[in-house]
């Protein structure tokens, strides 16, 4: 096992706590076909940034208020399907009984987090940091370093548990420990160690005001090596 140390865990929601794949994937299915464009190439762009971000990617300079509003409104309502990433239950629970913070740093909205979280079957934590409630998204920091500030935490005690490189940037410039999971992205596109399956790959374990984090040794090498 390889271990690192933390006071409080950052987790990203989409890839990360939730998988939400089939909706996602649904959603941009519809706005591809609406504009005549790649779906593969949407999709690959897409993973950790916001959506405005995605927008303005693949069609800049347009007005995208009506796009946002259909995108919202799919999301919104659409839950059949969601499901928690494995071991994320778990996780989750050893955190809340032993009491230690945790926050949830998101590239969705606040309601559309907090329906999606719920509808895994998840608890949802004291401190949410969604893209609606932030100026600049993933890849920049400013989402990791608010979620620490709001807890009480310094950067530097912080772990963050991400699936897509834009959310493993975002952690690495928040001066943050950074864990990968290959739950959306191949491992030549996350670019980045420690990676690990999901969560049934790491045990966690309360040590007074710290937390231990073991990462099983086939899937965890050099935690501090960001690339």
């Amino acid at each position: 096992m390889i271990e690192t140390r933390c006071k409080a865990i950052l987790f990203d929601m989409d890839g990360t706590l939730v998988d939400s794949t089939q909706i996602v994937e649904r959603a941009w299915g519809n706005w591809a076909a609406r504009h005549n464009l790649s779906l593969p190439h949407i999709l690959a762009f897409s993973h950790g940034r916001p959506t405005l971000s995605t927008l303005e990617h693949f069609r800049p300079g347009k007005d995208h208020s009506s796009d946002l509003e259909e995108l919202a409104r799919f999301e919104e309502t659409e839950t059949a399907g969601i499901l928690a990433v494995p071991g994320a239950t778990e996780i989750l629970r050893v955190m809340q009984t032993q009491n230690h913070p945790w926050a949830l740093v998101t590239s969705a909205w606040r309601k559309l987090a907090e329906t999606r979280v719920l509808a895994a079957g998840l608890p949802l934590p004291t401190v949410i940091v969604p893209i609606d409630e932030i100026q600049n998204g993933k890849p920049d920091p400013e989402g990791f370093l608010a979620a620490a500030a709001q807890l009480g935490v310094a950067p530097e005690d912080c772990v963050v548990f991400e699936d897509t490189r834009p959310g493993i940037d975002a952690g690495l410039r928040a001066g943050m420990q950074v864990i990968a999971l290959l739950t959306t992205c191949p491992p030549e596109q996350l670019n980045h160690k420690p990676m690990i399956r999901d969560f049934r790959d790491i045990r966690i374990q309360p040590d007074g005001d710290f937390l231990t984090i073991q990462l099983r040794s086939s899937s965890a090498e050099n935690i501090n090596d960001g690339h």
